[in-house]
């Protein structure tokens, strides 16, 4: 039975930094675009407070968590886009105020649930530690967009051993989104730390490997970047083809993000317009 005090901890350190990069914008740096189309600061805000509403509510009040997700999937459209719209329309100190309550709320609950306790989902059932987990990876890849519209690179930290073991442990989920069967035999996973630590998941012997940066393969499966960009190595069919459906999160796969764009070499005048690095995230 997993303890989920470190992910929590990992969790609050994570979603600190997060509020660092928020906590002093301007009213006109909240609308800033993201990577993800139509979405700004605010939204990337809006759309982490709504899930931690969510989330708080399954482990607090589940037939209420039923309700709403009852609500949620009667509404015409993407209900997860309303919730960040809705949010984003709040003044920039409310939404703020919200975000930081309504995590804390979450850590406290998760905190104090029974050990074993299970929590109902839009997938399935989570313990403690898993929701926490999920509220990292979250917190995590929606501040990468947030820093990219700022301009700011974050230095990695690992905290991200807690993505990369959700992602390894969802392999069979991707390929069962995408209509296809999971390998019946395991992998071998070898993943370099930010610290130089060396994170390793699977058997030894295994025929199909992945190895990498543990700060690339997050991005993998949370759809934050190409694999083509990626410096991420899969030895076997099977690993091959599952680096190309990975994700960590629950929904449909999307068309991810698309690959940078090759440097012209060219002896043609220069493009002085702003390359464009919008791309659709399904996990936004």
């Amino acid at each position: 039975m997993a303890d989920p005090t470190p992910v929590l901890d990992d969790l609050r350190a994570e979603s600190d930094e997060l509020d660092g990069l928020v906590a002093e914008l301007t009213p006109d740096q909240w609308s800033l675009p993201t990577p993800a189309p139509g979405w700004t600061i605010a939204h990337q805000i809006a759309h982490l407070a709504w899930t931690d509403r969510s989330s708080l509510l399954a482990v607090t009040d589940q037939d209420a968590f039923a309700r709403a997700v009852e609500k949620a999937l009667a509404e015409l459209g993407d209900f997860v886009d309303n919730g960040a719209e809705e949010g984003a329309r709040k003044p920039p100190a409310r939404l703020l105020a919200d975000w930081r309550a309504g995590r804390e709320a979450l850590e406290d609950a998760l905190r104090a649930a029974p050990a074993g306790a299970r929590f109902p989902w839009y997938g399935p059932p989570m313990s403690a530690a898993s929701m926490a987990t999920a509220r990292l990876m979250e917190t995590w890849a929606h501040g990468l967009d947030v820093a990219d519209a700022l301009g700011v690179t974050r230095a990695p930290t690992d905290r991200l051993r807690h993505i990369v073991r959700l992602g390894v442990r969802t392999r069979d989920f991707a390929f069962g989104v995408h209509g296809q069967p999971a390998p019946f035999e395991e992998f071998r996973v070898e993943l370099r730390g930010p610290s130089g630590a060396l994170w390793t998941y699977g058997p030894e012997d295994a025929t199909d490997r992945v190895t990498g940066p543990a700060l690339d393969f997050c991005l993998l499966v949370t759809q934050r970047a190409n694999r083509a960009d990626l410096s991420l190595r899969a030895e076997g069919a099977d690993a091959d083809r599952w680096l190309d459906l990975a994700q960590a999160f629950a929904g449909p796969p999307g068309a991810g993000r698309p690959p940078k764009a090759e440097p012209d070499t060219s002896e043609a005048e220069p493009d002085t317009t702003e390359e464009d690095t919008t791309g659709e995230g399904p996990a936004r």
